[in-house]
């Protein structure tokens, strides 16, 4: 492991000393080797990435209620899709101002796109849901299907 840390620190020095950056070789699917620099690779997996919402979800006698904090986003980049099992919430937060990495002491906010999918433990009627946005936090109220799992028939008698 000292071995790693060391050849890490020695690229970084040729990095920042030469203005040297090394190339990665990548390999497609097919066998075949693409070679590029450290930084564009790091650049493509961060653009790809997204964050994950954290969710409270619980239920009162007639409803599942979902809460998600979502400060600072709009409703209009927000994107709700609800069937009668699941829950998606997709959207994105943009940051309005652009602060170099030196310039941080930290750096814990999420800015990007993110998405969260949730099955649920109960049928819900998707058509009645709702959702609203109070304080930064998103609230989505699903009402539940009472469907009973098994149904009972008659049996008649013919002759």
């Amino acid at each position: 492991m000292e071995n790693l840390n060391l050849e890490n620190e020695e690229e970084k020095k040729l990095e920042t000393d030469q203005g040297f950056e090394p190339d990665v070789e990548l390999v497609k699917s097919d066998g075949s080797a693409l070679k590029t620099k450290k930084h564009d690779v790091e650049e493509d997996f961060f653009d790809d990435t997204e964050g994950q919402l954290m969710v409270d979800l619980y239920q009162t006698p007639d409803e599942i209620i979902l809460e998600t904090p979502v400060a600072g986003v709009k409703p209009e980049d927000l994107d709700i899709a609800i069937t009668n099992e699941s829950v998606t919430i997709k959207g994105k937060r943009e940051k309005e101002r652009r602060v170099k990495d030196e310039d941080y002491f930290y750096q814990e906010c999420y800015w990007g796109r993110f998405s969260r999918s949730i099955v649920l433990p109960q049928e819900v009627d998707a058509e009645k849901a709702e959702a609203a946005i109070k304080a930064g936090v998103l609230t989505i109220k699903l009402p539940k299907l009472n469907r009973q799992r098994t149904k009972k028939i008659r049996i008649r008698y013919e002759e």
